[in-house]
């Protein structure tokens, strides 16, 4: 019977033991100095981080549509949306001659092709001499 009350007073030990630790992990969890901020604070911070999340995503929109109006506005190639968006094109126009110059060497079917010069049509220095006036009177050439 010697041996029983052994182990208990050793079981009982080892329980104060384990139940001593758990109460030193609680203090070193929650310190009394701990910073908390009030509720209305943090939800004013969060609507203004959201309202600045907003305007960096117009920020990025508009960028892309000066991109393309930049590269539309070039003329040399058929479809702006070709020349993938790059942000060093907004800074530098040479960077941007340079990425079409490069796009049309590699790819040249993206080329406008829009006619210039004189091809036969539209207005010509004929049609400058000619008058509606001169045609009734019978000046017509």
């Amino acid at each position: 019977m010697t041996t029983t009350t052994t182990d208990q007073t050793t079981t009982t030990e080892v329980v104060d033991q384990l139940d001593a630790p758990a109460d030193e992990a609680q203090a070193t969890d929650a310190p009394e100095d701990a910073e908390t901020f009030p509720r209305e604070y943090v939800v004013k911070l969060r609507d203004e981080n959201a309202k600045y999340r907003q305007r960096a995503g117009q920020t990025d929109d508009l960028a892309r549509r000066l991109h393309l109006e930049l590269v539309r506005g070039t003329g040399r190639l058929a479809d702006a949306t070709d020349l993938p968006f790059d942000d060093a094109h907004l800074a530098d126009a040479g960077a941007l001659t340079a990425a079409v110059d490069a796009l049309l060497t590699s790819k040249p079917h993206l080329a406008s092709r829009r006619p210039s010069g004189n091809i036969g049509q539209g207005a010509s220095v004929v049609a400058d001499t000619l008058s509606l006036s001169g045609l009734l009177r019978g000046n017509a050439r």
